[in-house]
C-alpha cells in the first residue's frame, strides 16, 4: 500500500543563513550546528557551497564523521556554466566530490537574469539546467532543483519559467523548489502560481523557498504548503540575505500546531526555544525577544486587564500553551498594571499576596510612581522582589550607604585614567569607611562598597557583576536628563537584575548596586 509523500523541512542556515549581515560561523560552529539540526529531526541540512570557499569544502570532509540518522546532508551549487561540458565544470565537480547524498542546484527562471546576468540564451539556460540535473542523477544523488526568481520569472514570462521546471523534471529532479528570491510577493500571488505549477506537474514534488523582504517569508511558505508544496526551505531564526529567509522557528509551530502537519519527531517541538537560543548563541547574536513562539516576550503579559484574565484562564490571551514550544508565561509589572500583575509576578518569585488587598494597592501605587520617575522592572526582577518583600514582610535593609565620593583623574598627554572611591556604609549600628580604586568610577564605587561589606558578609565573595547597562530615560533635561542603570549579577548558580534611576549616573549605579547586593543577602528558607 503506497502512502502520500510527506512534508519535509530543508534547513539552509549554514549557507543561506550565513549570508545574512553579522552572521559568521567557524568550521567548528558549522559542524556543531549541523549535528544539532540533524538530531532535532529536520529532514535536510544544507551544509554549504563547496565551489565557493575552502571552509565549506573542509566542512563536507569533516561532516562525514557526524551522526546523521534520518537527516540528509545536502551540498549546494549552481548549474554548469554556459557553453561548458557539465563533466568539465569545476563547480559541479566539487559538488560531486563533497560526496553528499543530496545535491541542490539553482538555475535561472527569469529571462531578465538569463539574458542580463548570465548573458546567455534562453535555450542554453534550459540545457544548463537539464545537463546538470542529469549528471547528478547519473551519479546517484538525490537532486533538488531550486528555481531561482521563479515567481518574478513566471510573472514576466510564465511559459519560459515553466519550461525551466520542465527541463529539470525531465532530467530527473526529485524536487522542484520554487524560489521567491526577492521577497516581494504576496501570499495570494504565491498561492495562485503554486496552484498553476501543481496543475502543470501533478506528479512531481514541489518545494518553496521564500525571503522576508516584505515580512511575509513565513506567510508565503504557508501559502505554498496549503497549495500542496511538499518541501519548505528556511533558516533557524530567519537568518539570511537582506532581511532574511523564511523563519523555521516560526514556521514549524505553524505547521504542527495550526495546520496539523507532523514534521518533527514526537515531542521535539518542545525543544524549539532552546534550539533558537542555541543558534543565536553560536552565531554570537542577540536573541530577538519579540520573535513569535520562541521570543522572551512571546507569552509576556503586562496590561492589567490581560493579566487578570490570564490568571483566570491562560487561553484567554495565549493562542497556544507556551510549553508546547519550550517557552513559558511571564507576567510584567508597570504603569498599565493592575493588582493581578503584582499578585502573579509575586507568585513567580515565591511571594504570596492578595490581588485586592490594601498592601497590593500600595505596592502597585509605588511601582507606578517609580515607573513615572524612569524605573522599569521588566529586566529587574530582584528590585521588584525587594520592593514587594520589604512592603509585606518589613525586611530591614542589611546595610545603608551614608555617603560616597568618587574621583576620576585623567592625564591628557598619556591618556592615563585613575578612579578612586571613598564610601561610608552603615551596617547595623556601625559605620564602615573604606576606599578603593577601580577601572572607571562605577567599578571603583562597587569595589569600595564590597570592601566595606565583606567583613560582615563574607558570602559576598561568591557574587559578581556580569553586565551593566545605561540608558537615558528622558533627554529633555539635556545634561540633567534622568539616567536608568540596569545591573545584572550572579553568584554562579543564579542570575538577577536590579535597577536604579537618577539624574546622576553614579547615584543610579549606587542604587542598582545596593539592590543587587541586598537581594543576594535576603534571608531565604530554601
Amino acid at each position: 500500500m503506497s502512502t502520500a509523500p510527506h512534508l519535509t523541512i530543508y534547513d539552509t542556515t549554514l549557507r543561506d543563513g550565513a549570508q545574512g549581515e553579522g552572521v559568521h560561523f567557524s568550521l567548528s560552529d558549522k559542524l556543531r550546528l549541523a549535528e544539532r539540526l540533524a538530531s532535532y529531526g529536520l529532514h535536510y541540512v544544507e551544509g554549504g557551497w563547496p565551489g565557493s570557499n575552502d571552509k565549506d569544502r573542509d566542512f563536507f570532509a569533516e561532516a562525514k564523521k557526524l551522526r546523521w540518522t534520518s537527516c540528509k546532508l545536502a551540498a549546494f551549487g549552481s548549474t554548469r556554466r554556459p557553453n561548458t561540458e557539465t563533466s568539465n565544470d569545476s563547480q559541479v565537480r566539487l559538488l560531486l566530490e563533497a560526496e553528499t547524498p543530496v545535491v541542490t542546484i539553482f538555475g535561472k527562471s527569469w529571462l531578465l537574469h538569463v539574458e542580463k546576468v548570465l548573458r546567455t540564451t534562453p535555450t542554453e539556460n534550459l540545457r544548463m539546467i537539464s545537463d546538470t540535473v542529469a549528471l547528478l542523477k547519473k551519479e546517484g544523488r538525490e537532486a533538488i532543483y531550486d528555481a531561482e526568481h521563479f515567481f518574478d520569472g513566471y510573472s514576466a514570462d510564465s511559459d519560459y519559467a515553466l519550461r525551466t521546471l520542465e527541463a529539470a523534471a525531465e532530467a530527473g529532479a526529485d524536487y522542484l523548489v520554487l524560489c521567491e528570491t526577492n521577497g516581494g510577493r504576496l501570499p495570494s500571488e504565491i498561492s495562485t502560481i503554486v496552484r498553476a505549477v501543481q496543475t502543470r506537474f501533478p506528479k512531481l514534488k514541489l518545494g518553496i523557498h521564500t525571503h522576508n523582504d516584505c515580512g511575509l517569508g513565513v506567510a508565503n511558505a504557508v501559502a505554498a504548503v496549503q497549495e500542496g508544496a511538499l518541501q519548505v526551505q528556511g533558516t533557524i531564526n530567519g537568518y539570511g540575505e537582506r532581511t532574511g529567509n523564511c523563519n523555521l522557528t516560526t514556521l514549524l509551530p505553524l505547521l504542527e500546531l495550526k495546520l496539523g502537519k507532523k514534521v518533527l519527531p514526537q515531542g521535539n517541538l518542545r525543544q524549539l526555544s532552546e534550539l533558537s537560543a542555541f543558534v543565536d548563541e553560536l552565531a554570537n547574536l542577540h536573541h530577538d525577544p519579540r520573535a513569535p513562539f520562541v521570543g522572551r516576550t512571546a507569552f509576556a503579559h503586562k496590561g492589567g486587564m490581560h493579566v487578570n484574565a490570564v490568571n483566570k484562564l491562560a487561553a484567554s490571551f495565549e493562542h497556544i500553551e507556551p510549553a508546547s514550544v519550550g517557552n513559558s508565561q511571564r507576567i510584567l509589572v508597570g504603569e498599565l498594571s493592575g493588582g493581578a500583575n503584582v499578585m502573579m509576578k509575586a507568585r513567580e518569585l515565591g511571594v504570596t499576596v492578595d490581588e485586592k488587598s490594601a498592601q497590593t494597592r500600595a505596592i502597585l501605587a509605588r511601582i507606578k510612581k517609580l515607573e513615572k520617575d524612569g524605573y522599569e522592572f521588566e529586566a529587574a526582577d530582584a528590585s521588584f522582589e525587594l520592593l514587594v518583600r520589604r512592603s509585606l514582610e518589613k525586611i530591614p535593609a542589611p546595610f545603608q550607604i551614608e555617603s560616597y565620593e568618587v574621583k576620576v583623574v585623567r592625564s591628557r598627554p598619556t591618556a592615563r585614567e585613575t578612579s578612586h572611591a571613598k564610601i561610608a556604609v552603615r551596617i547595623g549600628k556601625k559605620v564602615q569607611k573604606t576606599s578603593a580604586r577601580g577601572d572607571g568610577p562605577v567599578n571603583a564605587l562597587d569595589a569600595a562598597l564590597r570592601k566595606a561589606l565583606l567583613p560582615s558578609f563574607p558570602s559576598l565573595r561568591r557574587m559578581k557583576l556580569i553586565d551593566y547597562k545605561v540608558r537615558i530615560v528622558s533627554s529633555r533635561g539635556g545634561t540633567a536628563a534622568r539616567i536608568r542603570v540596569l545591573v545584572e549579577s550572579s553568584d554562579g548558580a543564579r542570575e538577577w537584575g536590579t535597577v536604579g534611576v537618577s539624574t546622576n549616573i553614579l547615584e543610579a549605579s549606587a542604587l542598582a548596586l545596593t539592590d543587587s547586593l541586598s537581594y543576594f543577602l535576603l534571608p531565604r528558607t530554601t
